[in-house]
């Protein structure tokens, strides 16, 4: 996406988001009734509309067309999103902080595979170890194309990947699984072939890789399976240079400011294109929450806005900005809550696990996530009439910093280059057998890829549970609620009364 839009183009990207407010794929849902919770969680809820959220959606795409079809962090794309965000906060009477950063721009030097005679872009990926000058040479061994391509590691049993250079196509699971399945198996580098037209750059292996790892074209990738069994050189080499970056913060001029209930979305998409989904969907919801509540609501606690740069360089802006606190400043934070992603167009219904109760993955968030957890399934269960299944603190996001150093966390998440299965699709609605969002970190990320169904509702969960806490952390900080302590207390008062009937009777 790139250039000006006319007026006339821009009016009907409106209406056609518009209509797909009324013609979004729905998920099945049960009854409803208003849920049991706190005046200002309800009617920040009214006050949170779907519109609103989806005009902040339409803001972004066009903030990409006018800048070269990205908002990707160091382009004029991501200050406009910056600008943007900050000037409606503004607006709503908050004083905005932009918080500078430095984060690391990985450079290519070198960025080949050579096969006999043909040379083809092969781009290194974030965190991919570098090749020697030169490259490293072994035999193109190709994984089978099947519907998870690489994610397990029964996917390079039948042929033997030792010192070879794996080459498997994108999909289904993160690029750090399946060069992580491809050099168990032996492999020496990982070739991963785009899925869909255009070239493979702008992404990440997300942690330090263990061999060298880059992307290439989906029709580069298709010529290369054909190749399989050939030698081929893979030479993969950068630098890195240092840039700045800004984060942007708002807090409620309201409540303590030492237990704050802080929420957070990341502002960059990659550099392929606009994100709207990823991310405009979480910061457009948490925007139009933070407007609705205004800088001055009656809380109990402050509640702190953040908008991240630099996630998809491996959350670097949130990251940065928990490590820049002091100890003392980091405990002034109660709780921290995350949307990345939460309309995705065959959606799911996620909620971070904090009791670790699935048991996959990593283990359960700091003492309060268990809590935020349950607060979110609740209300989606009774406010919404639907049932979410959890999802594992995998370190992709930008809760990873705060759960570090010790701070509750939990939020929302409708899934990514995951496949839904058949049991997900009879009850949320959607298609088994298909990514959750299948444009995950392409270009084709825009208004046409949510669910806005699954948006409404899951901007309503946002408004709820982070009015909820600024009117209460209790439960979070260890405090039993007031009806539950009252409770005890009249237990108790029970108790004592009975004690001394039965004390006065024997006397």
């Amino acid at each position: 996406m790139s250039g000006r839009t006319r007026r006339a183009g821009c009016s009907a990207i409106a209406a056609a988001a518009a209509l797909a407010l009324f013609a979004a794929p729905t998920a099945s849902a049960g009854p409803t009734a208003e849920p049991e919770g706190p005046a200002l969680a309800k009617k920040l809820v009214k006050a949170v509309s779907a519109d609103s959220v989806n005009r902040h959606l339409i803001a972004f795409q066009r903030l990409s067309d006018r800048n070269g079809g990205t908002r990707a962090v160091g382009t004029p794309g991501y200050e406009a999103s910056v600008e943007y965000v900050a000037g409606k906060l503004r607006g709503a009477g908050f004083d905005v902080t932009t918080p500078e950063f430095t984060y690391p721009v990985q450079v290519t030097d070198a960025a080949s595979a050579k096969v006999g005679t043909s040379t083809y872009e092969a781009i290194p990926m974030e965190f991919s170890p570098q090749t020697p000058v030169g490259g490293i040479t072994g035999p193109l061994r190709a994984v089978p194309e099947d519907a998870t391509p690489g994610c397990e590691a029964t996917d390079f049993a039948g042929q033997d990947f030792t010192g070879s250079i794996a080459l498997v196509r994108r999909g289904a699971c993160t690029f750090d699984i399946k060069h992580r399945n491809a050099a168990a198996a032996g492999a020496i580098g990982v070739i991963v072939a785009n899925n869909t037209a255009g070239p493979l750059s702008g992404v990440t292996l997300g942690t330090p890789g263990v061999v060298p790892t880059g992307g290439v074209t989906q029709a580069d990738g298709t010529t290369l399976f054909g190749r399989a069994g050939e030698s081929v050189t893979l030479d993969m080499r950068y630098h890195e240079d240092l840039k700045v970056a800004r984060n942007v913060i708002a807090q409620t001029k309201t409540g303590r400011k030492d237990n704050v209930v802080m929420a957070g979305s990341h502002l960059d998409s990659v550099e392929t294109g606009a994100g709207i989904n990823d991310n405009g969907s979480g910061s457009a919801a948490l925007l139009e929450t933070a407007i609705q509540l205004g800088a001055k609501p009656k809380v109990s606690n402050a509640v702190r806005f953040a908008w991240w740069g630099a996630e998809e360089l491996g959350l670097i802006g949130s990251t940065e900005y928990v490590r820049a606190l002091t100890f003392e400043q980091q405990l002034d934070i109660a709780l921290y809550l995350n949307f990345d992603m939460v309309a995705s167009p065959n959606a799911g219904y996620f909620v971070y696990d904090g009791d670790d109760s699935d048991a996959v993955g990593a283990g359960a968030g700091p003492y309060g996530s268990a809590q935020i957890e349950k607060a979110f399934v609740d209300y989606l269960k009774v406010g919404k009439g639907v049932e979410t299944e959890g999802t594992d603190f995998s370190g992709r996001s930008d809760y990873g910093e705060f759960i570090a150093v010790g701070i509750p966390a939990g939020g929302l998440f409708t899934g990514a280059e995951g496949v839904k299965t058949a049991s997900q699709a009879a009850k949320w609605g959607g298609t088994a057998g298909v990514a959750y969002d299948k444009c995950y970190h392409q270009a084709c990320d825009n208004l046409g890829n949510l669910d806005r169904v699954a948006l409404d509702r899951n901007a309503d969960a946002i408004a709820w549970v982070a009015a909820s806490y600024g009117v209460s952390t209790e439960d979070v900080n260890g405090v039993p609620p007031r009806p539950k302590r009252a409770e005890a207390r009249a237990a108790t008062a029970r108790t004592a009364a009975a004690e001394h009937h039965s004390h006065a009777a024997a006397s």
